[in-house]
């Protein structure tokens, strides 16, 4: 029985079929039934039946699935251990967000992966919200306040929010000073979340409403630069707008709470030492990107 064939079984009864299994393998259709085929033919069972729209497990595969999916991360461990220091291998896929992953994580994985040859790095850069587990993902980087999730966090960062309006709809509608007042105001905004606005120590929860939606922020800054709304987006991806004076800050007196940088990872004993790698490399970027934006509010005299 071989590593890679479990590996493969792994793969497609999380992703739910051939197709989808060989493009996270990154392997040609006919490799991965070939390697499936031999897995059956050496436990004389069938493990998937196939069907029209991809596959599904048998009784059997629901069984071995979880045991087959423990070999392999132990596998992974032992080869993690005997390794020479700081080199890593296999296969890495990370999810990022397609805000900020672009301009400022992928410096990060792109050097990662040229400081360990050997890595197979596989990036997804989406503003969505990404299933690691079913999905088939090491890791997730994201950037906001966490809801609850039986995933495991570590904070690697954070970065700075401010809510915004053009001054054409201030003129028109003025400029909320309180979160009493904001609720009168349309936003441009994700979805149906809430928004979190600071007044000292505590957190105040803002229900916005607005006929704008999208689910990628440069979108809404386009939309909040249009006039629609007040948005409510990080310091970093306005930061020209803000100097040019296209874009003025509502609300001071009541900001959102800054936002936090996180490497997500499915729950497990222990990470591995590819994720463990990307995080500390995160921190060290988000701490040299922390002391960019304190220069340049310095410079613009905040």
């Amino acid at each position: 029985m071989d590593i890679e064939e479990l590996r493969t079984f792994v793969e497609v009864a999380d992703a739910g079929g051939v197709t989808a299994a060989a493009l996270r393998l990154g392997l040609s259709k006919s490799i991965v039934s070939r390697r499936l085929a031999r897995l059956e033919a050496d436990l004389g069972v069938q493990l998937l039946a196939r069907t029209t729209r991809g596959a599904a497990l048998t009784e059997a595969g629901l069984t071995f699935r979880d045991h087959a999916a423990r070999v392999c991360a132990e596998i992974d461990v032992a080869r993690e251990t005997i390794l020479p220091e700081g080199e890593l291998r296999g296969s890495f896929r990370i999810a990022a967000p397609l805000t900020f992953g672009p301009t400022h994580f992928a410096t990060v994985i792109a050097e990662m992966a040229r400081l360990h040859p050997q890595l197979q790095v596989r990036s997804c850069y989406t503003d969505r919200f990404v299933d690691l587990i079913t999905e088939g993902f090491d890791c997730a980087i994201r950037v906001g306040h966490l809801t609850d999730s039986n995933m495991l966090a570590r904070k690697v960062g954070s970065t700075p929010a401010v809510y915004v309006a053009t001054p054409a709809y201030i003129a028109a509608h003025g400029a909320p000073e309180t979160p009493e007042q904001f609720a009168t105001h349309d936003v441009v905004m994700q979805g149906t979340e809430t928004w979190l606005a600071l007044d000292g120590e505590t957190v105040i929860p803002l229900k916005p409403h607005g006929r704008f939606k999208a689910d990628n922020a440069v979108a809404l800054v386009a939309a909040a630069l249009a006039g629609i709304g007040l948005a409510g987006v990080p310091t970093e991806l306005i930061i020209d707008h803000l100097d040019s004076g296209a874009l003025v800050p509502v609300m001071p007196r009541y900001p959102p709470p800054m936002l936090g940088i996180y490497v997500i990872r499915p729950p497990g004993q222990h990470p591995a030492r590819k994720v463990r790698v990307l995080t500390e490399m995160l921190i060290e970027h988000c701490a040299i990107m922390a002391d960019e934006i304190a220069r340049r509010d310095e410079r613009r005299g905040r």
